[in-house]
């Protein structure tokens, strides 16, 4: 049984202060998860991932937003796995819509990622998703299928377990026009499918989370949804108070 996973992405948002104090209103909402065997977690900024691992709940699950698959070198703006790691963070993301769109984020760059937070014991969130265009013009499938191949090959049988993957279509981020519960099942499923044909029944092992506009109001029908195994949430997830209701209307 794949334990439940609801994951904020602050984005650019919240200073360390304000990071700070949203971690340490968080342990109510961390224990309440862990009643209900639900992992819970945030990516805040670079600056503020630190203060994060320190005042949250040891069960948050504090994950980059970002990483560069290079140990160290000549990579101006970047940050490297070991340098997350020395602060305790094990998580990040990878291939975010944002990131595709605004610095070049290409697949052959997700699955330098991918492996490399893998082979150092890390767990990637794996963005993937499509354009409003790719949607109107009944190319979604196949446009997620390629970013889920290209992204995610050569991934050892051994290490697929601890991989995430998270559909986000584009046309829904933060705009307030959500996918319907259909289209987010009807997508995960597909993607387990294809997951199941790299991975056989590994692929089983793998969460895949929803993400678009997701609110308290709606998160409830997208996990009743039996291929959503959690939610990526953006806006919703940057008051303490709107990150507790997304967790009580799971239960």
């Amino acid at each position: 049984m794949r334990r439940k996973l609801l994951m904020g992405n602050w984005k650019m948002n919240k200073t360390i202060a304000e990071a700070k104090q949203f971690a340490i209103e968080s342990h109510s909402i961390a224990e309440l998860a862990e009643e209900h065997n639900i992992d819970l977690g945030v990516a805040p900024t670079y600056l503020s991932l630190e203060i994060v691992k320190k005042h949250a709940a040891k069960s948050m699950k504090v994950a980059s937003q970002n990483v560069h698959f290079a140990t160290n070198g000549a990579f101006t703006g970047e940050i490297s796995i070991p340098m997350l790691k020395e602060i305790g963070v094990e998580w990040s993301l990878v291939g975010h819509s944002e990131r595709r769109t605004y610095d070049g984020e290409t697949d052959q760059k997700c699955n330098d990622k991918v492996l490399t937070l893998l082979d150092n014991g890390m767990t990637p969130i794996f963005c993937c998703g499509e354009s409003l265009e790719i949607f109107q013009n009944g190319q979604t499938k196949s446009f997620v299928e390629h970013q889920i191949r290209e992204g995610l090959k050569n991934i050892p049988l051994s290490e697929v377990g601890r991989l995430v993957v998270a559909y986000e279509p584009i046309w829904s981020i933060g705009t307030g026009h959500s996918a319907s519960k259909e289209i987010a099942e009807e997508m995960c499923f597909f993607i387990r499918e294809v997951l199941r044909s790299l991975y056989g029944t590994k692929a089983d092992e793998i969460r895949i989370l929803y993400g678009g506009s997701v609110k308290p109001e709606n998160i409830k029908e997208y996990l009743s949804c039996p291929n959503v195994d959690g939610a990526l949430v953006g806006g919703a997830s940057l008051k303490i108070d709107s990150y507790r209701a997304l967790l009580e209307n799971i239960l």
